[in-house]
């Protein structure tokens, strides 16, 4: 969640942990509506579980991401004393020093590895034949014999080609896929991805209906009965199991608090959670957690949730985001479309400057540069009718004069 956006430090991360057992045992009155979750929480109980797909294990509705500033063995002790049992990681992760924090983690508590759902990625861009030797070096730098999940990381036509659409249905990445499940290394396979063309990767993997696990950009307010509705749908009917993130990446600027949620003791932000929860199909939310304020808000969001949001509270919530500064759409159609007729790499453009403003993640330079001259060449783009076909009137104008500003 992005309650509170700036990184933190070693120092005062360690500092606030000093009050956290006082503060989940006497947690303020604004989430105790469930009394249940703040002494669960106080406790620290392990937190509410869902299916992942059909065949998958039970994972924590909340899974950390692993690119934050704090991380370190003690901030992962935090994460587990709040009963997240779910972590997720990546090669690039913090220049490939994320795998390394868990692995010293891992190390100090080897017992905790069969009680965690650990995840990591990879860039094969010669093909998905490639993971069967990046796995090796993931399990050497995680230090683990066996990952829950293995992913393609972010899957897109423009780092790994057109016909990477194919690659979730191909004979190719399935016996990859089977042979990776096979040797015991991986028990899960399947890629992530934020990219416009989404629901096309979603009903390939679908129709080839070996894929075991996806993690996508969500935005719990796209259209339903549209492209992205039926690309999820079809996944679910297959037991694909659904891992949304970038979920609270357009809520840096919306008020904190909105009467009508604050009924139920919840933050916007939680609110915002809690609309993703309310989509059965989505197993677990994926977060970047700053920081422990972070932590305890998004943990006691997860304790907290009980039904599915009433229909007048997610309107509510979308049009709060729409009436704040965004720096990125989730997803939606006219971005979806539009990412389908050019090259110009606006999606990835406005997450990098996302990450480089919310977080102060300098590594968004790398990302920028890393594009081809095509892919971030504003020449041959109409980006006022790019913000004017999205649903959520993305200012992607603005955006890509600070991306230039910040980046180039």
């Amino acid at each position: 969640m992005n309650d509170i956006h700036s990184s933190t430090s070693r120092r005062s991360f360690l500092k606030s942990t000093l009050t956290l057992p006082v503060a989940l045992a006497a947690a303020p009155a604004l989430f105790t509506h469930t009394a249940g979750a703040a002494e669960a929480a106080a406790a620290g109980e392990i937190l509410p579980q869902r299916q992942l797909g059909k065949n998958g294990p039970k994972v924590t509705m909340l899974s950390m991401g692993g690119m934050m500033a704090a991380m370190s063995p003690d901030y992962l002790d935090i994460a587990w004393s709040m009963g997240i049992r779910y972590f997720d990681n990546a090669d690039c992760y913090i220049k490939g020093n994320s795998e390394k924090i868990v692995a010293k983690w891992l190390a100090k508590y080897p017992e905790r590895r069969k009680e965690i759902f650990l995840t990591s990625k990879d860039h094969p861009r010669q093909g998905p034949e490639q993971l069967l030797t990046m796995i090796d070096k993931r399990l050497a730098a995680l230090g683990t014999s066996y990952l829950d999940a293995f992913y393609i990381h972010g899957i897109c036509t423009r780092e790994y080609g057109e016909d990477s659409l194919n690659w979730p249905k191909s004979d190719a990445f399935k016996k990859v896929a089977d042979q990776l499940k096979s040797s015991g290394k991986v028990k899960m396979v399947g890629f992530t991805c934020h990219d416009g063309r989404l629901p096309d990767y979603l009903n390939a993997a679908a129709e080839g209906g070996f894929v075991d696990i996806i993690m996508m950009a969500y935005n719990p307010f796209y259209p339903k009965g549209g492209p992205l509705d039926k690309g999820l749908d079809a996944c679910h009917e297959k037991g694909i199991g659904l891992v949304a993130m970038k979920t609270m990446r357009n809520s840096k600027d919306v008020p904190k608090r909105l009467p009508e949620l604050d009924k139920f003791g919840l933050t916007t932000h939680q609110g915002i959670l809690h609309a993703s929860w309310s989509d059965p199909r989505i197993s677990a939310v994926c977060n970047m957690i700053d920081n422990v304020d972070m932590m305890q808000s998004s943990t006691l969001a997860a304790r907290s949730y009980k039904e599915p949001l009433k229909f007048a509270h997610m309107e509510l919530l979308k049009e709060t985001i729409l009436a704040g500064r965004r720096t990125m759409c989730t997803g939606c159609p006219g971005c979806e479309e539009a990412s389908k007729q050019t090259d110009f790499a606006f999606l990835d453009i406005a997450r990098f400057v996302t990450y480089y403003e919310q977080e102060g993640n300098t590594e968004a330079r790398e990302f920028y540069q890393a594009l081809a001259a095509d892919h971030r060449n504003t020449s041959k783009v109409d980006l006022a009718t790019l913000r004017d076909n999205c649903h959520f009137k993305t200012d992607y104008p603005e955006i890509m004069r600070r991306a230039e500003r910040y980046f180039a």
